[in-house]
């Protein structure tokens, strides 16, 4: 078990060596103080808490901060989740400080509908404070970094959940913000726990191969020292494996094993100057063989989070690619530690942040009239896809999603441009407006006074987050009752799909339960949030989807009590006055034909009515079905008959449900799971893509009651990612 001791002293030989200004005695009163408050607080392993701080603290220091930053980490958890206040910490500690720990400190306290609004408003605050304190969020990676070094703690759900976090939001943070070392292990512990066959796979391949990896490498060390140091190129190179997760990512987008793989090897030459870095590249390149189409100048034109290098991938005697890298010392210190080692320059100056930091602004606009779920997923896009590097007729260089179209950048310019606009030219000529922007093309955007404002078309053509939202306040704007006829008739057809009433949303005293569910304060906002691209029909359906159910139940229990038609199963008449026909008793028929409904597939312990049909019987429906809502009609009351369930033989039942999950990767082996764990027949298991990034199941399986379907459907809601489950139709 780790000690305070060890990392206590740890820490401080860490702080003395990188810091040796710095005010020891301060810093040792944050301690004692971290340290009362998580007196009572133990970590997963068992160990005092205070030990988490005094790591975060420590990795803080390794970045090269300065000191409010280390005492910034070593309180970071003391109002979130012990009794300090940001007033205690300002008087002791500084207004600094004290601001560092507020903005680090996650929205706890607040109440959340769902996940991925509570994970906006986390990522929102999160980005405020990094817009006016950059070291808010260094803070912030560093604490995940060290909770992910004692993932092993945690439970198996926990760890996938946290993982999962991990590679959505931090290891891309860690990229936008060029901290390469930092991002590569947060990816490569994440792997770990998310698929641990492959990532054991690929260790015991390198671990097995490590003795002709290191004589591959050395061999080609020692040729580009010779040639460089036959030049006078002072340098210093090394070669290194690619990380686990980028080989990974490798195997799985090339199809191909480990043992198939080559491009696993880089090298790094550092040099002096930044001539001297093209000079080497020179002699690269006549070293060894270009791979044509793999070079790329980093120098020239720099990455958003400030990366510069020149990269160019070759293939030496041996036949086997690999890349290097060329930088200076300024790039490799940059390279490694990102905005960090940036930090160290600016000392909080703030010279030139508000131009590094422009994408920090845009991502707070963007979550603007957004959909929670959507910020975040298109968030991913925004921050931390690769990115595509275009230029306007003038020269000027602009960074936008890679995928991205002349809609994106013409929004990326000005709103207004992107409003105007009638067509593109790309390298001066007509080009689509769904065009895929290359590296290096000149963008012109046409525009005209005339234009009547930008196309519904355009959401679903453009790729980042940026575009989506000024073009969705724009019909938020100009098009209110455009957008309310749209989105009323994209609801109505959506909820008719779901088979749900829509008398009840018009109910006085259902409506506004809905409309709190739906955080809306009445329905024509909801349907133009619909019509201008704020929220989807589906989702809307889909958060009052299990209220009207409740509500629809509730009604019919309370008209079964008044109605000759609905009964109860527990009805003592009833009871073996009938002979059962497949688990069935029809009241007042006896021996006749009974069948079950494809349309709600019942299982025993549903609710039950069956309906006369012509020439097959009574076909039996659950109570809530849509196909049977109509049983008190006059046309149709003579043909609906009581029924129950028979004290009957353990026997199989057919039913359906549909699991809508996030769209990701190994979804059906994640559902196959748990129906194997639970011993569950599954007759048909289907799987689509739908639109909005979802994907939805189709499971056919057999179940003896209802209790059993209730206790599968418990274990489906934890598999990761899944938005609802409904019982379906065959």
């Amino acid at each position: 078990m780790e000690t305070f001791a060890d990392h206590y002293s740890s820490m401080m030989a860490t702080i003395r060596e990188q810091m040796p200004g710095a005010d020891m005695a301060l810093i040792q009163k944050a301690v004692e103080y971290a340290d009362a408050k998580h007196q009572h607080q133990k970590r997963k392993d068992g160990s005092p808490y205070i030990i988490h701080p005094l790591a975060v603290a420590e990795i803080v220091t390794e970045m090269g901060l300065d000191q409010d930053s280390v005492l910034g980490a070593l309180l970071h958890d003391c109002i979130e989740d012990t009794d300090a206040s940001h007033d205690d910490i300002e008087k002791i500690f500084g207004q600094t400080v004290a601001e560092l720990v507020e903005g680090v400190t996650k929205l706890t306290k607040a109440n959340f509908s769902t996940t991925e609004q509570a994970q906006m408003e986390n990522l929102r605050k999160m980005f405020m404070a990094m817009s006016k304190d950059i070291r808010v969020v260094l803070i912030k990676i560093a604490d995940r970094l060290h909770n992910m070094r004692t993932m092993q703690y945690q439970s198996p759900a926990k760890q996938v959940i946290k993982c999962r976090e991990t590679m959505d939001i931090y290891a891309p943070l860690a990229h936008r913000l060029g901290m390469q070392r930092i991002k590569w292990e947060l990816e490569d512990t994440s792997l770990r726990y998310l698929y641990p066959t492959e990532y054991q796979q690929i260790t015991e391949h390198l671990r097995s191969h490590r003795a002709e990896d290191e004589a591959f490498m050395l061999a080609i060390q020692d040729k580009i020292d010779q040639r460089l140091s036959a030049v006078g190129i002072e340098n210093k190179t090394y070669g290194r494996i690619k990380h686990v997760y980028s080989i990974y990512r490798k195997m799985q987008a090339q199809s191909k094993s480990i043992d198939e793989l080559y491009d696993i090897y880089a090298f790094r030459v550092v040099v002096d100057t930044i001539p001297d870095c093209y000079n080497v590249l020179g002699h690269m390149h006549d070293l060894f063989n270009l791979v044509p189409g793999r070079f790329k100048d980093y120098i020239s034109t720099p990455k958003p989070n400030m990366y510069q290098s020149l990269h160019t991938t070759v293939i030496g005697s041996q036949g086997i690619p690999f890349e290097v890298q060329i930088r200076t010392w300024d790039m490799h210190e940059t390279a490694e530690y990102g905005i960090a080692a940036h930090w160290k320059y600016k000392q909080g100056t703030g010279d030139g942040q508000e131009k590094d930091f422009e994408w920090v602004r845009r991502l707070l606009e963007s979550q603007q009239d957004t959909d929670a779920e959507d910020y975040v997923r298109s968030l991913k896009i925004d921050m931390f896809d690769d990115e595509v590097f275009v230029f306007t007729p003038k020269g000027r260089i602009v960074s936008l999603p890679a995928g991205s179209t002349p809609i994106d950048f013409a929004y990326a310019i000005h709103s207004g441009v992107g409003n105007a606009m009638v067509g593109a030219k790309v390298n001066n000529r007509i080009a689509n407006i769904d065009m895929t922007l290359k590296n290096g093309d000149i963008v012109e955007v046409l525009t005209s006074k005339s234009a009547k404002g930008p196309s519904r078309d355009w959401l679903n053509i453009c790729k980042s987050n940026q575009a989506r939202t000024k073009i969705k306040q724009w019909f938020k704007k100009e098009r209110r009752e455009e957008n309310v006829t749209h989105g009323r008739a994209s609801f109505e057809a959506e909820m008719r799909r779901a088979g749900l009433p829509l008398a009840l949303t018009i109910d006085p005293e259902v409506s506004p339960i809905l409309l709190r569910k739906l955080s809306f304060g009445d329905w024509e906002d909801m349907y133009a949030a619909i019509g201008y691209g704020g929220l989807t029909a589906v989702k809307a359906v889909g958060r009052i989807r299990d209220d009207l159910n409740k509500i629809m139940k509730g009604q019919s229990l309370e008209q079964g009590q008044q109605s000759p038609l609905r009964i109860s199963p527990d009805n003592p008449n009833l009871k073996n006055n009938r002979h059962a026909v497949n688990g069935i008793v029809v009241e007042d028929i006896d021996s006749c034909m009974v069948k079950f409904a494809k349309c709600c597939t019942p299982v025993p312990g549903d609710s039950v009515v069956g309906f006369i049909t012509k020439g097959f019987g009574v076909s039996v429906h659950r109570c809530d079905c849509p196909n049977a809502a109509n049983r008190d009609h006059p046309v149709h009351a003579a043909r609906w008959v009581r029924c129950h369930w028979a004290q009957q033989e353990d026997q199989p039942f057919d039913t359906i449900l549909e699991l809508e999950f996030t769209t990701r990767d190994c979804l059906y082996m994640d559902v196959g799971t748990v129906f194997a764990s639970s011993r569950i027949r599954v007759k048909e298991l289907s799987g689509k893509d739908i639109p909005g990034g979802r994907s939805l199941f189709t499971a056919r399986f057999e179940v003896r009651n209802v209790a059993e379907l209730e206790a599968i459907r418990n274990k489906l809601m934890s598999i990761p990612d899944i938005v609802s489950i409904r019982r379906g139709q065959n």
